[in-house]
């Protein structure tokens, strides 16, 4: 049990810092480019994720396990359908959380904008969700690499956007003014977020 939860733990730290899925693996730059120009709208998109990304990795994990990777259906050969059937649960959570979000919160969804129907092509999402059936991780596994990926993902867009809310009243070049300097910041978090490699 010990043995479990420590490994649970290092794919927890692995995830979210060592290959933390914007700034070591590259995916999901679309949002978090687009949506990190204040604090609280980037907070928002990455809860959004998190909870995308969570309750994904849990419904495409049993879909795996029960359906798409069970040998005794089909003697197992449907795993050609992972892509296809991940982006149809993903989009189908999407829409919930889009509901829910214009329901409770409709400031918040009137500042995601259409970057929240965009989760749904966000390929961090679909990338866990196939790195889960790769990796071969259960269910409890995969939902733990999900969370921590998508917690990795909502600490890299709200440092973004702390400091893009910092660089708006700096003196910058004109040459490098607007999206330059922020493709600078987010090269130099990538290589500041290098330095958690020596932890796992």
């Amino acid at each position: 049990m010990g043995e479990q939860i420590q490994n649970l733990l290092l794919i927890a730290v692995g995830s979210a810092f060592v290959n933390n899925v914007v700034l070591s693996q590259f995916l999901g730059i679309c949002p978090f480019l687009g949506v990190s120009k204040n604090v609280k709208t980037a907070a928002g998109m990455g809860s959004a994720v998190v909870f995308v990304i969570t309750i994904a990795s849990f419904v495409t994990g049993l879909i795996y396990k029960f359906i798409l990777g069970n040998p005794n259906i089909m003697g197992g050969e449907l795993e050609y359908l992972n892509t296809i059937v991940f982006i149809l649960v993903i989009a189908a959570l999407v829409q919930f959380v889009e509901m829910v979000l214009k329901k409770s919160m409709p400031s918040l969804y009137n500042a995601l904008g259409v970057y929240l129907p965009l989760i749904t092509t966000n390929c961090a999402v679909l990338g866990v969700a196939l790195t889960n059936v790769q990796e071969g991780y259960d269910i409890l596994t995969g939902v733990v690499n999900g969370f921590a990926t998508a917690a990795g993902f909502l600490v890299s867009i709200v440092l973004m956007a702390g400091i893009r809310e910092k660089i708006e009243h700096n003196d910058i070049t004109e040459s490098f003014q607007g999206t330059p300097i922020v493709l600078v910041t987010a090269g130099l978090m990538a290589i500041a977020f290098f330095g958690f490699s020596g932890l796992i």
